[in-house]
């Protein structure tokens, strides 16, 4: 019930997943070391007190698991947060408590740009850039993808590939489906 969505669930009967993850943990990467930085901080502040100020201590602990609890936040936020490319949209879905969903058709890319920084190379993660007719779409730049190659192969051939070999292919993979006898997630209710 509080539980965010899965991003299954808003697909449509006739869409075909082709891409399904969550931004790469180097996204977290400065929100790591904030979170060390301040609880190496408050402890330092904590072991240079002198012994009479409990009330002090007191009060540098609580502002640790406050950080704890921030960084807990953010952990969760990542987790929940999923990059999903179907053979008709792409959407991002965010939001612990609040749940947003952002989409683009398919139908609307022009181009595809796709960087990778130094970091990006050495932690396996790039940007991608997605730009459409002429207008700025709600997911229009997609950072820290992991395996960004594999990604962009996948998006530009979806894109700019042969649409008819992808109707076939998903034609099979949902007749292949339905004689298997297995049912879409999030079909029950």
């Amino acid at each position: 019930m509080l539980a965010p969505r899965d991003p299954d669930e808003y697909l449509l009967e006739s869409e075909r997943r082709v891409i399904r993850v969550r931004r790469h943990w180097a996204s977290m990467l400065w929100d790591i070391f904030e979170a060390t930085a301040l609880l190496v901080g408050l402890m330092l502040i904590s072991g240079l007190m002198p012994p009479g100020t409990a009330l002090i201590q007191n009060i540098l602990w609580y502002a640790g698991l406050l950080v704890v609890l921030r960084f807990s936040y953010y952990v969760i936020e990542w987790w929940v947060e999923r990059i999903v490319v179907t053979d008709k949209r792409f959407m991002l879905t965010t939001g612990v408590f609040e749940t947003n969903v952002a989409m683009m058709p398919v139908t609307k890319v022009t181009d595809l740009t796709f960087r990778r920084t130094l970091m990006g190379r050495f932690f396996g993660y790039g940007t991608l850039v997605i730009e459409s007719a002429g207008q700025i779409q709600a997911l229009n730049k997609v950072e820290y993808c992991p395996n960004p190659e594999e990604i962009n192969d996948a998006i530009s051939e979806l894109v700019f590939g042969d649409k008819k070999a992808q109707s076939e292919r998903f034609s099979m993979m949902k007749a292949r489906r339905a004689a298997l006898g297995r049912r879409r997630v999030g079909a029950r209710r």
